[in-house]
């Protein structure tokens, strides 16, 4: 009597009659999850592009702005200074973001995406205190709890990259 049930590709008589060396059959979610996790990779990989991209434009766009200030003589007012470095840490940011993309890209491991997240938020952050001014705020009171908050983020991402400096250096092997 022959059996009716689907063979189980655990079972060693259903193996022997595959070909040698070829792949057991797919099944509907395991085609689902492959077709998934390609989208997912496609979408990653446009976005490092975009930031890459981003960041090309971002340094033409300086260049631009430097070569345009130095015949006017706005290069020695401090304040278009200021926003050339503005715009060099938004560069540099947009840096921290296109290599965090990209170790989600290559699946680096957890402890260094981690770091660039960090290290993105400590420039982004510094970047905000370099471009601090009281009196872009309707009162002292809100400029003083800006730059209070600006202080409780800048010590926050401070201790996280001294705890995971710490923590990293422990968990690698001598």
């Amino acid at each position: 009597m022959a059996d009716s049930r689907p063979a189980d590709p655990s079972d060693d008589s259903a193996a022997s009659d595959r070909a040698p060396g070829s792949a057991p059959a797919q099944t509907h979610g395991d085609r689902v999850s492959d077709a998934t996790n390609r989208f997912i990779h496609g979408v990653e990989l446009a976005a490092a592009a975009l930031f890459a991209l981003l960041f090309g434009i971002g340094v033409v766009d300086l260049a631009i702005q430097i070569v345009e200030s130095v015949p006017t003589g706005e290069i020695t007012d401090p304040n278009t200074v200021i926003g050339f470095i503005e715009t060099g840490l938004l560069l540099l940011i947009i840096v921290e973001v296109y290599e965090t993309v990209v170790a989600y890209i290559e699946q680096s491991d957890t402890r260094r995406i981690v770091r660039l997240v960090i290290y993105t938020g400590v420039i982004a952050m510094v970047r905000k205190v370099i471009i601090f001014r009281t009196t872009e705020y309707p009162s002292t009171q809100d400029a003083l709890f800006a730059a209070f908050s600006y202080t409780l983020v800048i010590l926050g991402l401070v201790a996280l990259l001294y705890v995971e400096r710490s923590v990293g250096s422990a968990l690698t092997p001598e």
